[in-house]
């Protein structure tokens, strides 16, 4: 029941902080489905730091913050090629975010594999061993491993709720998504507001992905990618109905399904089922699929999100 718990709570942070960029994404207007390609850069970002980290033995707590900051960053400047191309050249929004999903894992493959073969001329591999800069992440209590990125995913609930709801930003952001029209009359800079809005969702996508890739390992080959958690993220967002509070609901619920893949062996219940392993792996989709069937009918989306904004029309 605890390792249940601790991943719950794990899986669910991924989700919640994945979640929440889109959030700020689509609530300014623009439609982020590279999610999934900003969590693999955030992911090489922060594992390439935790590498450097542990090969200088700099691990102490402000490691933490190290880390956090490197992937979030990297997340950003990934964003910005989805801000230019749909907010600047008002390209299609579904296309460029396909395209930034194929492209990371390919981008994140070839610069680890440079970075081995530099190092070891015969290590080909597209991972990245980060063991000693892991555990700076993890603080055991009893037995219970408590990661610092589940405080950091309720803190981002939190923020997200006061920055949306409670300050002039987070309304005038929710505008542009609502009526950019109408805001850009009252003198709010749509573009403006739509690029924080991209770039949030980067900063927010990149912690998620170096979440995800020290849920449980001490190293990552990126040719794997994220198995799915950035379209599941979206899931999240849906039905949490794009508000901060819910979506943080919505990751525990998602979370929980995503974490019985790592625990149901220690369920006699679940191992006297005798299903194979994959079928749970593939719970949390199964369940995305049922829960959005049923409730996208009363989704309510921000009115302008996915339609580039043209100053000149009206």
């Amino acid at each position: 029941m605890v390792l249940l718990i601790q991943y719950t709570l794990v899986f669910a942070s991924v989700l919640a902080l994945v979640a929440l960029g889109g959030c700020f994404s689509e609530h300014s207007g623009v439609i982020n489905l590279g999610l999934e390609g900003i969590m693999v850069m955030g992911a090489l970002g922060g594992a390439l730091c935790m590498k450097g980290l542990s090969a200088n033995d700099f691990i102490n707590p402000a490691s933490v913050l190290i880390i956090i900051l490197v992937a979030g960053l990297v997340g950003m400047a990934y964003s910005v090629f989805l801000g230019v191309a749909c907010i600047n050249f008002k390209a299609d929004q579904t296309l460029v975010g396909t395209a930034l999903n194929i492209m990371a894992p390919a981008v994140a493959t070839v610069v680890v594999k440079a970075i081995n073969m530099r190092e070891n001329p015969d290590n080909v591999s597209a991972t990245v061993i980060y063991g000693s800069a892991r555990k700076t992440l993890i603080q055991r209590i009893a037995n219970f491993q408590f990661n610092w990125f589940m405080l950091l995913a309720l803190i981002a609930v939190i923020v997200s709720f006061v920055v949306l709801y409670r300050t002039k930003f987070g309304l005038r952001l929710m505008a542009c998504g609502e009526n950019p029209q109408a805001a850009d009359s009252v003198g709010i800079n749509v573009y403006k507001m739509r690029g924080a809005g991209v770039l949030i969702s980067g900063l927010l996508g990149g912690i998620g992905g170096v979440v995800y890739i020290t849920a449980g390992v001490s190293e990552w080959k990126f040719e794997t990618g994220v198995a799915g958690f950035g379209f599941l993220a979206l899931a999240v967002m849906i039905f949490g109905q794009w508000k901060p509070i819910n979506i943080g609901l919505a990751a525990l619920l998602f979370g929980f399904f995503r974490a019985l893949s790592n625990v149901y062996t220690g369920f006699d219940f679940l191992k006297n089922l005798k299903l194979p392993g994959t079928v749970y792996n593939m719970m949390p989709y199964i369940i995305s699929l049922i829960v959005l069937a049923f409730t996208s009918r009363n989704s309510r989306a921000p009115k302008a999100e996915g339609i580039p904004y043209d100053k000149g029309s009206r």
